[in-house]
């Protein structure tokens, strides 16, 4: 399973759905978001019902990553409703991103 990649063309379609959505921006060629993607993609299996995992490259979407003050990857912004609360930047254990849906969810 692989997260859906968004751009500059359906990001706000992306964050816009009710609930909880991370957005994970990294870039390929990043050792650490490399890491962070199966954790984020067992956490979007886990929690399907309650939770939408999107994927931002910052190389392809710069753009994107200013609009949110994005200055290292892994950022993973996570949005409630399509507004972002909360911010996570570089690589954190699971149960980070599982206490964050917790608090939103």
């Amino acid at each position: 399973m692989s997260l859906q990649t968004i751009n500059s063309t359906n990001f706000r379609s992306g964050i816009s759905r009710k609930g909880v959505t991370f957005v994970d921006f990294g870039a390929k060629w990043c050792p650490p978001c490399k890491v962070l993607l199966p954790i984020l993609e067992e956490l979007e299996r886990e929690e399907s019902s309650r939770l939408s995992i999107l994927q931002v490259d910052c190389d392809e979407s710069p753009e994107i990553a200013a609009e949110y003050g994005v200055m290292s990857m892994p950022t993973v912004i996570v949005f409630h409703n399509g507004e972002p609360v909360d911010k996570f930047i570089g690589l954190r254990p699971k149960g980070v991103y599982q206490a964050a849906l917790e608090r939103y969810a």
